[in-house]
This record gives structure tokens, sequence and C-alpha cells, in this order.
């Protein structure tokens, strides 16, 4: 929940960047995909190739944009529907980088299997964290619940691995597993969210996926 707190802060900070940008006539939908290209570069090729400080700190500062565009889509008036489902895929896009890029190093010249499991498990706990809400929110539900976000996984994981790259031992170990029961954790307060709240909902029987109670693929 860190994200919504921080929000107003990073808006501040952001504030003169965001006045200069409609000035020159720069769009939201640029600087998400500038803030997904530039982190997802920096996870494959910094962190992927074991520079991992200087990897964790490159995708930092592109995943600060993130919260940019928002700010810059206000200011010019109000977000789009694009917009939106494009900031989403980017930030599953960058999300799946960075531990792609841990999964990458670790499998190779970083030579530890253990972390290549946590990462792997970590990045299908996040994918899940984001769909249950999806989905909820898609039957006019609400799950924005859950002890970690993606504001939280990202500090995790990126102050983990930046502190290894520095050579602090076990620190991407710490963060990983931490991170793999808060999100294990998430995932299940989510879903528990969800079954309270459709408790006496049911849905129209238009299809048969849907009368056996399973989503169209």
């Amino acid at each position: 929940m860190l994200g919504v707190n921080l929000r107003p802060v990073v808006g501040r900070f952001w504030a003169p960047v965001v006045r200069a940008l409609v000035k020159l006539g720069v769009t939201a939908d640029a600087v998400t995909l500038t803030g997904t290209l530039g982190a997802v570069a920096s996870a494959v090729f910094l962190i992927g190739n074991g520079e991992l400080f200087w990897g964790a700190f490159a995708v930092t500062v592109f995943v600060l944009l993130d919260m940019l565009d928002g700010a810059l889509a206000r200011a010019r008036g109000g977000g789009s529907v694009f917009g939106a489902v494009l900031d989403s895929t980017g930030d599953r896009a960058a999300d799946a980088a960075i531990f792609g890029g841990l999964v990458w190093w670790f499998s190779g010249a970083g030579d530890n299997r253990l972390l290549v499991l946590l990462a792997l498990l970590c990045l299908v706990l996040g994918v899940l964290t984001s769909y249950v809400k999806a989905r909820a929110e898609g039957m006019g539900l609400s799950a924005d619940v859950g002890i970690v976000e993606r504001t939280e996984r990202l500090i995790l994981v990126l102050v983990g691995t930046g502190f290894t790259g520095l050579g602090i031992p076990y620190a991407v170990h710490v963060a990983l597993w931490v991170l793999l029961v808060g999100s294990a954790v998430t995932v299940g307060q989510r879903v528990a969210a969800v079954y309270r709240g459709s408790q006496g909902m049911r849905l129209p029987p238009s299809s048969s996926d849907e009368t056996s109670g399973r989503p169209a693929s």
C-alpha cells in the first residue's frame, strides 16, 4: 500500500518536470514507453549481465517515470483508456524483465539455483497479484488489498539487488524470501476479498465457459 502514500510526494517532486513537458508537448504515452523501454533495457543488459547495483539504480530511475506519466496525463486534461492499458502493460513488462534478468544472471555466471527458483516464484506470484485484482474489477468487485503491491515488490527486489551489487552478502536472498512470503499472503488476501465480495453473485449463463464459472480464454 506504499504506492498510494508515495504518489503525493512523488507528484510534488515531478511537478516542475510535468509543467516543462506540457509546454514541450510531450504526451503521457511517450513517457510511459520511455519508462518501460528504459526499465526493460536496464534489467536485461545490466542486471542480466551481473551489473546488479547499476542495473537496480537504472531501473529505479525509469520506474519513477511510472508516476510521472499519470501526473502528465492529468495536467494535459486527463488520461485515455489506451494510455491506462499501455501503462499497465508496461508495468508487467518491466516487472518481468527485472526478474528475468535475475534468473538469467543467476542461472549462468551468477550460479545460484536457489535464487533462480525464488525469482521465478516471485514473478509468478506478482502476476497472480495483478491478475486477481484486474479480474475482480472486471467483474465489478474490488480486490485492492494486500501487504505487498507493486511498489513494495519493486522496493524489495531492487534494494536487494542493488545491495548485492555493492557486495552485501545475502541481500537479494533476504529480499526475495520476504517478497515470496509477502506476495503469497497478498494473493490469499485478494482471493479472500473476492470471495467475500462475490457472495450471492452469479454469472449470466450466456456461454458454457461462464456457466462453468471459468472465464473465456
